[in-house]
């Protein structure tokens, strides 16, 4: 029957797909296989849109280094941001264009 993930975890997996992260990246946040959010994406049948112009950066980081980073008006001005919770930490996802 194997081993059952709490519905949290494939959520977030769908969400970081979406945008843009790979398999092995979403591995390593959310500490499952990249072979199960594989089979997720297939089982949920998720495609992602295009994202020519955007690429995201993601960083893990504590609360107070979460409040430090926020309070430099440089890391957020021309950007997209979503913050979200992962256990004691929270990740940021930021969107930036590419350079040329």
């Amino acid at each position: 029957m194997g081993k059952q993930i709490d519905d949290y975890y494939v959520t977030k997996a769908l969400q970081l797909y979406l945008e843009g992260l790979s398999f092995r990246e979403i591995e390593r946040i959310i500490g499952v296989s990249h072979v199960t959010i594989s089979s997720w994406i297939k089982k949920y049948n998720i495609t992602r849109p295009p994202h020519s112009e955007f690429h995201p950066v993601y960083k893990i980081l504590k609360q107070n280094e979460l409040i430090e980073y926020m309070s430099n008006e440089d890391n957020i001005k021309n950007s997209g941001l979503i913050i979200t919770q992962f256990a004691d930490k929270y990740m940021l996802i930021k969107w930036e264009r590419f350079k040329n």
